[in-house]
């Protein structure tokens, strides 16, 4: 069975292809045929890359929209030297990482003309990704008809991120708020869900730990950042909420912040709604608090220029971060693993030792040497280690996420389910 993955985000769209047989149990990730990439910059311009186990191109674009540079590189898949299918149609199922599905898309979701709309319609609560999530359908779409073919002979699949969080018991996802907003839709969704399911599935084969009895924190660490405690194999807790803005200070968000600073400045009248939603999604978290980056790398080079307000935001990082995790561990009963994952959470040594000391209070303890191991570019599953030392109760791991085998793995599951 072939699959293709769209993995769409804000300012990236990601990619990749498996060749699953009828028999294969997909239960320890595999490697992809392909792989593709397109990186936008804030004016617009795309770098496209792709590479087989043979073959790696790239191109350089300007003045183009996001569907063509996307519908650009996904014709790769079937043409120019990183071919891998004859024509779109020989494709079996095209996965969609889609971030918001709200109350009624709990499972994986056949994607039809209702599906999108609702998509679209939920991307008021996610308008960083779920109009990327629609450009990547759009795009195979109009592959499709290029190919002299109808766009529903095509099996495009959704894959949600809040899915993951079906399960969330009621005292973890209602706000203490009129309980008629509840009943409007207004709760606790989370995100990042696809991430932290491969990634809590992971840690307890690594540590041949029954997943159902392992509790565990993911911190899922990158431009975005969110966390996802787990007991007795369900999630019962995590820190986004109604919409990605919420939880952790991170790359260009704020995370939880007193809403009373919202209703300050709008009865003020010194932003307007508009203006606010651009703030705290853009120009907050660690990019507004330095005034340098939403890269922790830069950030880091920043503090070794001297410069105190970088200093101060990664200070106020790694104090939120503990404090959110430290939260989550009285629900959970104590704590057996602590997952990091994401680009910064997967990379960043220093991080991940700042947070587990301002931990020591669990007994938790990393081991030096083995947190400082290089990590290989192009981190895979091989890859991942537990840090702790032998006498730490509670288990570190980094582990290297991937969302693409999720999502390729849970569609190859809802194929075999409705056959």
């Amino acid at each position: 069975m072939d699959i293709l993955v769209l993995n769409a985000g804000s300012s990236s769209f990601k990619s990749s292809f498996y060749r699953l047989s009828d028999d294969y149990i997909p239960s320890e990730p595999i490697a992809p045929l392909w792989t593709g990439k397109v990186n936008w910059d804030t004016n617009g311009n795309a770098v496209l890359k792709a590479q087989t186990s043979q073959e790696s191109v790239s191109d350089e674009r300007s003045g183009m929209s996001r569907a063509e540079d996307i519908q650009e590189l996904l014709s790769w898949v079937w043409s120019g030297k990183t071919q891998i299918v004859q024509n779109i149609h020989d494709i079996h199922i095209i996965g969609h990482r889609v971030v918001h599905g709200g109350s009624k898309y709990q499972q994986p979701t056949l994607i039809d003309d209702d599906v999108k709309a609702e998509i679209d319609r939920l991307s008021i609560y996610a308008p960083l990704h779920n109009p990327a999530n629609l450009i990547g359908i759009t795009a195979i779409e109009q592959s499709s008809n290029e190919s002299g073919s109808a766009a529903h002979q095509l099996t495009q699949i959704a894959v949600f991120d809040t899915a993951f969080y079906a399960n969330l018991p009621e005292v973890a996802y209602a706000y203490p708020v009129p309980y008629q907003w509840l009943e409007r839709g207004i709760r606790k969704y989370g995100f990042h869900g696809i991430s932290h399911q491969y990634c809590t599935q992971r840690a307890a084969k690594i540590l041949e730990r029954d997943a159902a009895k392992l509790r565990s924190i993911s911190c899922h660490l990158g431009n975005g950042c969110s966390l996802a405690a787990m007991r007795s194999g369900r999630c019962i807790d995590t820190t986004m909420g109604f919409t990605p803005l919420d939880g952790l200070m991170m790359g260009t968000r704020c995370g939880s912040i007193d809403p009373g600073i919202l209703l300050h400045l709008l009865r003020e009248g010194e932003y307007t709604v508009t203006e606010l939603d651009r703030i705290l999604n853009f120009e907050s978290g660690l990019l507004g608090v330095s005034g340098v980056s939403n890269d922790v790398r830069e950030i880091e080079k920043s503090i070794a220029e001297g410069n105190v307000r970088s200093r101060l935001a990664l200070e106020m990082y790694i104090d939120r971060l503990a404090a959110k995790i430290a939260s989550l561990i009285p629900a959970l009963g104590g704590l057996d693993a602590l997952i990091f994952t994401g680009g910064v959470g997967e990379n960043n040594c220093e991080i991940r030792a700042a947070v587990v000391t301002k931990l020591a209070f669990l007994g938790v303890e990393i081991d030096p040497a083995l947190d400082r191991v290089a990590t290989p570019a192009g981190m895979s599953s091989s890859d991942d280690r537990d840090l702790a030392t032998s006498a730490s109760p509670v288990r570190v791991l980094t582990i290297h996420t991937q969302e693409e085998w999720e999502i390729a793995r849970t569609c190859w599951q809802y194929f075999h389910a409705s056959h």
